[in-house]
């Protein structure tokens, strides 16, 4: 996948398979354009097809995550960005622009975290609000600076959280913290998140990205058919009915039991020692 800088992040790809995404523009706390929406998508579309990339990691530079959109009205600092893709005009013109705007360029963002197949892991270093808050909610892991503050807002500005925020906030922490939540328009401290159980776990800021990439690191080398097909199963199992999510993980087994990764994980442990997955992965590279 490409690397490099674009438009608002920065995006690295270790030997482990370990993409890290930072977020590059901190004088505007990492606010996002539609430009910089759009490189995301495709971005998230790349890590899908590599085999190169087994995990995508999200963070900020500076004292944000990300604060939302940028609303400054100052045209971004290019400092040689690159633009994955073109551009497409779109904004608020009038109500359908609005709605084309967030189902074709806003949205998607988190639809393509929600819908990838590798693993994501959001490390929030500052502030994560709105359009920051939903990003980190749609991936599968979170992690947060002590100095964190997590919130959406925008009923602050009379405005509605628009990216799939309210869908995450309720499958996470319910109807009721939702509601208290979100009409409250409340910023919370990292402390308070993690007790909500909106995120996984609370370290100091300078210890953040070492226990991130230490768990980037522990889902990279686990078996990578299988934990694809699991990840999906938890999020389909969460809308389906019992009967449905025996079926779908009926048929997702089928293809994890018939794996080389099965057949490894069944002699590793006939012979009492250790694992080692993801040769077909290794052979392709």
């Amino acid at each position: 996948m490409d690397t490099g800088k674009f438009r608002g992040f920065e995006l690295t790809l270790d030997d482990l398979g370990i993409a890290v995404v930072t977020f590059n523009q901190p004088d505007r706390l990492n606010g996002m354009t539609q430009p910089m929406k759009r490189d995301l998508v495709e971005t998230l579309l790349q890590a899908q097809m590599d085999d190169a990339v087994r995990v995508v990691v999200f963070t900020g530079s500076g004292r944000a995550f990300c604060a939302g959109d940028d609303i400054t009205g100052r045209p971004p600092k290019s400092d040689g960005a690159k633009a994955l893709v073109p551009d497409i005009p779109g904004g608020h013109r009038d109500p359908i622009s609005t709605y084309e705007g967030l189902r074709a360029l806003s949205q998607p963002v988190n639809e393509a975290i929600r819908s990838l197949d590798k693993l994501s892991i959001a490390a929030i270093n500052g502030v994560a609000i709105q359009t920051g808050l939903s990003l980190a909610l749609a991936c599968d892991f979170r992690f947060a600076s002590s100095e964190a503050r997590l919130g959406s807002g925008t009923l602050r500005f009379g405005l509605l959280p628009d990216e799939g925020g309210p869908f995450l906030l309720i499958q996470l922490i319910g109807v009721a913290k939702t509601m208290d939540f979100l009409m409250h328009h409340r910023i919370i401290t990292a402390g308070e998140a993690l007790e909500m159980g909106m995120v996984h776990d609370v370290v100091p800021p300078e210890e953040l990205m070492d226990r991130v990439m230490e768990q980037a690191r522990d889902l990279a080398s686990g078996p990578q058919v299988a934990m694809r097909l699991l990840k999906r199963s938890i999020y389909n199992a969460a809308e389906m009915t019992w009967a449905q999510s025996l079926d779908e993980i009926a048929a997702k087994t089928a293809v994890s039991d018939h794996h080389p990764d099965a057949r490894e994980g069944v002699k590793a442990f006939q012979e009492k020692r250790p694992a080692k997955f993801n040769q077909w992965l290794d052979e392709r590279g």
